[in-house]
């Protein structure tokens, strides 16, 4: 039995290749896996904004969150998304929970204080109502995994107060993967693994070390942008995840042998 958290951006809940996932979901709910699913919704909440003539304001990158902007990440993440990407799992057989911050405070955070940013200058840089992890209520999350529901979580958090935070979708499923101790935090991305080169599939590199991440940057096998995502994704390791998976492109069945058969589809990141 493994534990599994998979991070979909928010452009995957209504494409083609969700119901190829949903599938394969389903053979490792079947096969008693826990898996844990966190999704964003960055592009759709840009667009939802734009409709009502709201400005999306990016600060090195991060939206700035204002109360508007979580509105409108309310609206779109915890309710559209969440529920449509339920829906679709649904008619897979896969029986997801819809959760947020404050589903039994799920995901417990803090109001991320000002803080220098790279990018933004010298000074330090308030994003407004954004979060920071503090932790997860893993209780639920094991109560829901023994009845082999599949937790889905919107990434918003929630302070003890009761007041919702913006969270950046990809460092709560990295803490979460850490919390949880998963076996695989699986990034479903836009190319299959990482490549040697680029512009050929087949090149694709079924495993890394760290060391051999260090030595391909070195080289330059590994170049340009691949490179902080790389070591974003060995920073994960060390929080507690046993290993990173990167897949993407994928085919019936990939999503599964990625996790069961590591090394076998996508690239398989491990200390």
């Amino acid at each position: 039995m493994k534990t599994i958290v998979l991070k979909l951006g928010g452009e995957i809940v209504h494409a083609p290749e969700l119901s190829v996932i949903a599938r394969d979901l389903r053979t490792l709910v079947d096969g008693f896996n826990r898996v844990a699913i966190v999704h964003g919704g960055g592009p759709q909440a840009t667009a939802l904004q734009k409709t009502l003539g709201l400005e999306t304001r990016m600060v090195a990158g991060r939206r700035y969150t204002d109360a508007q902007t979580l509105e409108v990440m309310k609206y779109v993440v915890a309710g559209q998304l969440n529920v449509d990407l339920c829906a679709r799992l649904l008619a897979s057989g896969v029986m997801g929970v819809g959760l947020h911050g404050a589903s039994g405070h799920m995901i417990q955070a803090r109001r991320r204080p000002p803080r220098v940013m790279k990018g933004a200058g010298p000074e330090p840089v308030d994003l407004g109502l954004v979060g920071d992890v503090l932790g997860f209520n893993l209780p639920l999350l094991g109560d829901l995994f023994e009845r082999r529901y599949v937790p889905v979580i919107a990434c918003l958090g929630c302070d003890a107060q009761g007041q919702m935070l913006n969270i950046n979708g990809d460092t709560v499923a990295s803490q979460l993967a850490g919390a949880l101790g998963a076996d695989a935090l699986v990034l479903v991305t836009s190319t299959p693994g990482v490549l040697r080169d680029v512009a050929d599939p087949s090149s694709r590199i079924p495993r890394i070390t760290h060391a051999e991440f260090e030595r391909m940057v070195a080289d330059g096998t590994i170049s340009g942008g691949m490179i902080p995502k790389l070591d974003e994704s060995f920073a994960v390791l060390a929080s507690g995840a046993k290993s990173v998976v990167i897949v993407g492109k994928l085919g019936e069945g990939d999503l599964a042998r990625a996790v069961l058969d590591p090394g076998s589809a996508g690239t398989v990141l491990v200390g």
